[in-house]
């Protein structure tokens, strides 16, 4: 408990530390009074610490300069010529002072002040000499449940054909070894969160003692120095006290990567292991799928000479995890875009494509490490996937329906069109039958045709309206009403191969009328056909056909 108090006097404490240090006391059963006598706040502080773990907005202002900034850059490069010179002829802190009035014309500066700089800097650059023994390590003892480490490391897969970087997140607890993994398309603040919140699912608890982390820019807003202390990313503060995390930070650079080589050298165990080869999906999330059950299976790895399996020490170790919080945190970015005169958002240096009839609205977006979801209101309006690189365009053909019904000659040369073909979605099929309906109707109806046809996707599937295509195709049919009417009769009969339909004639049979379809649904009819002999003798006779009269 006496480290929670001596944290609040770093000077980087932020309100949301204060917030988290009050949630993680009152969570080990301090008393309310004792939190408000601890921090020196007040009932209602202490409140709305435990309500939420983000406070209420305030001003902030802009730090006070000081009169000695100038000088900081002078008594830096005296300090560092020290780490050069013989050790009985090195500055003090009164020649500093001395040098700074004579050769840099310092005034109005007192020498506590001086003083205090000098020996916050001086430990700061004399830390990377590397003048301790860096290659000494000492056995560590982890208890169980207690500790665990967290990296990301990078990885290749080609992705839909295209070989790509991703980011693999792992956390490893330390006592048992079992680790969790999981790619993203990003390593940024998203990534972090969402990794985390895996994690903890999967173990089904959180570490009760201190996660390892080194200076990720998710987590870590200013490394102090060459120290230990960090000044910590706002939401980050939130989502480790929503989550009872307790962090600690490795040393900054390549000296304090040791200090979680556990994390280090698991990420290159799974890389080497299970990503090699380079694996070829067609998404994240099948990728994902595959880590999971890999993840599973080396639960029966062994660590060494150590007598039992990962499996069997997480066993012993699962129970000692902290609870998971019932409350969710939501990890997702959000932002509220324009739309352009193209229909299309910009979300961190990348576009996406929205429905045309919402040009000019801004829209809220909720962005995920792998995913971005836009919303008009409440209702999501879009959906992609999160693009890799900066600059990069995502365009979805269906956004863009309604304008091309009034523009048909703007479909041929679409982005999204051709975006449409690489991904699969404009199959041979729809270049077939649209081909044909220009033929049949001229360049603008049967493009607009194929239109209506695209039209069909929202309430069909992709494979069914495909096989509607080819069956119409087939009949000569080229009309939206023909196609939904065989991606429909698709959709109920289900057939297994709709791509394959339009070389395949003798699967298709005759074209169905709408009637006729109707007609197939009823049962059969047993009765005999009507007989219409009695209607004959309405009909006149022979010799009244010649001309003759009927008479007496």
């Amino acid at each position: 408990m006496l480290r929670c108090a001596e944290e609040l006097l770093v000077p980087s404490t932020s309100r949301v530390e204060l917030y988290a240090a009050i949630r993680r006391d009152s969570r080990a059963g301090v008393s309310g009074r004792e939190i408000e006598r601890r921090y020196k706040v007040g009932w209602r502080t202490v409140k709305q610490a435990l309500s939420s773990a983000w406070p209420q907005e305030r001003k902030i202002y802009p730090p006070r300069g000081s009169k000695l900034d100038p000088f900081k850059p002078a008594i830096d490069a005296m300090l560092r010529e020290d780490l050069r010179a013989p050790r009985k002829q090195r500055h003090t802190v009164k020649r500093i002072f001395d040098r700074l009035i004579d050769e840099h014309g310092m005034t109005d500066v007192s020498y506590g002040r001086v003083r205090a700089y000098v020996a916050e800097r001086k430990p700061q650059i004399s830390a990377g000499t590397g003048r301790v023994f860096e290659d000494v390590f000492v056995p560590q003892t982890h208890r169980p449940g207690m500790e665990a480490e967290v990296d990301f490391g990078e990885v290749s897969v080609r992705l839909r054909g295209e070989q790509v970087v991703l980011f693999l997140f792992c956390l490893r607890l330390s006592f048992s070894g079992r680790a969790v993994h999981r790619v993203f398309a990003s390593g940024g603040q998203e990534a972090f969160f969402e990794g985390h919140e895996h994690a903890f699912r999967v173990l089904g608890g959180v570490p009760a003692g201190k996660i390892r982390y080194d200076n990720l820019r998710a987590a870590v807003a200013q490394v102090l120095g060459f120290t230990r202390q960090r000044v910590e990313t706002e939401r980050w503060t939130a989502f480790r006290s929503h989550w009872g995390i307790e962090p600690w930070y490795c040393r900054p650079g390549e000296i304090g990567a040791h200090e979680k080589g556990g994390v280090e050298g698991e990420i290159g165990w799974f890389r080497r292991n299970h990503l090699v080869p380079v694996p070829e999906v067609e998404s994240l999330a099948e990728l994902n799928e595959s880590i999971d059950h890999w993840d599973l299976q080396d639960m029966d790895r062994r660590i060494g000479s150590r007598p039992r399996t990962f499996g069997e020490m997480f066993a012993a170790e699962k129970p000692l995890l902290q609870a998971l919080p019932v409350e969710p945190f939501e990890t997702g970015r959000w932002f509220t875009p324009r739309v352009d005169r193209y229909s299309q958002i910009s979300v961190r240096t990348n576009r996406y494509s929205v429905p045309v009839r919402l040009i000019g609205r801004r829209l809220r977006v909720q962005l995920h490490a792998s995913e971005l979801v836009v919303f008009d209101g409440r209702t999501v309006v879009a959906r992609h996937e999160r693009l890799l690189a900066k600059g990069a365009v995502r365009l979805d053909l269906d956004h863009y329906l309604e304008g091309l019904l009034r523009k048909p000659g703007a479909l041929p040369g679409a982005t999204a069109l051709e975006q449409a073909r690489a991904a699969g979605k404009f199959t041979p099929v729809h270049d077939a039958w649209w081909s044909a309906a220009r033929k049949a109707h001229g360049d603008r109806d049967g493009t607009r045709a194929l239109i209506e046809v695209l039209l069909l996707h929202r309430h069909l599937s992709h494979d069914h309206v495909v096989a509607g295509m080819a069956a119409a195709l087939h009949a000569g049919a080229l009309t939206a009403d023909a196609v939904a009417l065989e991606a429909r009769k698709s959709a109920e009969t289900d057939h297994p191969e709709p791509l394959a339909m339009l070389g395949d004639s003798h699967r298709l049979g005759r074209f169905t009328s709408l009637t006729e379809r109707r007609l197939t649904h009823l049962p059969a009819d047993s009765r005999p056909l009507p007989s219409i002999a009695a209607y004959d003798d309405l009909l006149p006779s022979r010799r009244a056909r010649r001309g003759g009269g009927i008479g007496p």
